[in-house]
């Protein structure tokens, strides 16, 4: 009997949100910590966003692996099967630094024109490349921690992924602060390279970590053997289709921010501590998701399709009720938020200016977000390929167009991205609800 009760959710899920908040703290602890910068504050938190933006890009399209390893783990578990997978994970894993080695040598040489297309220019473009060139090399680092997150996950283990990623985020911090300010008379102020070079470290510690506990606290081996395991096959068709749709959840993502920084330093600034505020909240809703993916996986492999029934109404209302929690916290500390990022008045009026929206899309968000990570664990990773791509290129870009045509400026660029993630909730209730609700009643 597999236990989908309150408290095993619970068990899933907690963990998972710390864990999965990670990536976004790094992220947004750097553009806190450079936009309060006494000097050319706004251009660095300006160069952290661009440059933040990019690289999520390049970690999420790669880090759909995590997706992938931990829906054939939870399935061969549920199944029974799972000592069929021995030679599996070192593969993964191994297949999953070669892609991030591939694309950083393919991005590394071409960053100056990469971030010009992004609207960089001036000192901003100066700093975008300056923080880039130290936090690329993280980049390996944090495929390889996903993976082992992802075989974790699998395993129905969301503990140490959380201890990993809060003892990470603890070092981002504390080298955030020692290094972008310095020390008086011990470390010299370092600015935004400082703060690349925390994110470096943080990611270093969190791949040790990962390292030795996948050592320490499983039985599984990371020797490299061969043959190709007849899953790896598997994995690479569903990574391909997580792949294209993750370009298409990109596209949009790197167009928003494009179009912010046509607008100006002021706008994309505020663009940058939107998206900085969006992204903490979607890994904060992802937590549920994890619970969802993971339990999910397993239940399909069992073929128990009324407790998947069960499991999928659970999550998606503990997750609607995490997104009216932040709503409210949105709501009441709405004056406030922007000051942690930066002091510039014309920024953070700007951003009083349109933060609702960002409010808005939070319940859309509990809803896609949610049914997204079922949908991995159950290895729809097609049909998923498919949502991403009718909402990039059928919702978000006309609406983008729109925006740009009748001049809405941030408030158009974020109207899109609300029927973006729309658009991706009700195609995957309509998807549930024709393929898997019928074989739960």
């Amino acid at each position: 009997m597999i236990d989908i009760s309150f408290k095993r959710i619970q068990q899933l899920a907690i963990p998972a949100i710390i864990a999965g908040i990670a990536e976004p703290i790094l992220s947004s602890t750097d553009a806190a910590v450079v936009g309060n910068i006494p000097e050319f504050g706004t251009e660095s938190l300006a160069a952290v966003g661009i440059v933040g933006v990019f690289l999520s890009a390049l970690i999420w399209i790669l880090a759909q692996t995590r997706s992938a390893i931990s829906a054939i783990v939870s399935q061969n578990v549920g199944a029974g099967t799972l000592a069929d997978l021995r030679s599996f994970p070192a593969q993964a894993i191994f297949f999953n630094i070669l892609l991030s080695l591939i694309v950083l040598g393919s991005t590394y040489f071409f960053v100056e024109e990469i971030f010009t297309l992004l609207n960089a220019k001036g000192m901003i473009l100066d700093l975008s490349i300056a923080y880039y060139n130290i936090r690329v090399w993280g980049f390996p680092l944090t495929l390889f921690t996903f993976a082992v997150f992802g075989l974790f996950r699998g395993l129905q283990n969301t503990f140490w992924p959380m201890i990993i990623a809060a003892i990470g985020a603890g070092v981002n911090i504390g080298l955030d602060f020692l290094l972008v300010y310095g020390l008086d008379g011990f470390v010299a102020p370092m600015g935004v390279v400082g703060a690349a070079w925390a994110s470096l470290v943080a990611q270093g510690v969190m791949a040790l970590l990962s390292l030795l506990l996948v050592l320490k606290k499983t039985q599984v081996s990371l020797r490299l053997e061969f043959p190709l395991h007849p899953q790896i096959k598997r994995l690479v068709t569903m990574c391909a289709n997580l792949f294209l749709r993750s370009i298409a959840l990109n596209v949009a993502l790197i167009l928003s921010t494009r179009e912010a920084a046509g607008l100006g330093k002021e706008y994309v600034a505020v663009h940058t501590i939107a998206m900085n505020v969006w992204l903490f909240t979607a890994f904060f809703l992802d937590g549920y998701g994890a619970a969802g993916n993971i339990l999910g996986g397993r239940l399909l492999g069992a073929k128990n399709y009324t407790s998947l029934w069960k499991l999928t109404q659970r999550v998606t209302a503990y997750n609607t009720v995490v997104a009216i929690v932040l709503i409210l916290a949105g709501v009441l500390c709405y004056n406030y938020v922007g000051l942690i990022f930066n002091k510039d008045p014309l920024v953070l009026s700007l951003f009083t200016g349109m933060f609702f929206m960002v409010l808005i899309c939070l319940p859309f968000n509990a809803i896609a977000f949610t049914l997204d990570a079922i949908f991995k664990g159950l290895g729809e990773m097609a049909y998923l390929r498919n949502v991403l791509l009718g909402s990039t290129f059928l919702g978000f870009i006309p609406v983008l167009l729109l925006s740009n045509y009748m001049g809405w400026g941030l408030i158009g660029i974020w109207a899109a991205i609300i029927v973006w993630v729309g658009w991706r909730a009700v195609a995957l209730i309509i998807k549930y609800r024709k393929k898997y609700l019928p074989l739960a009643l």
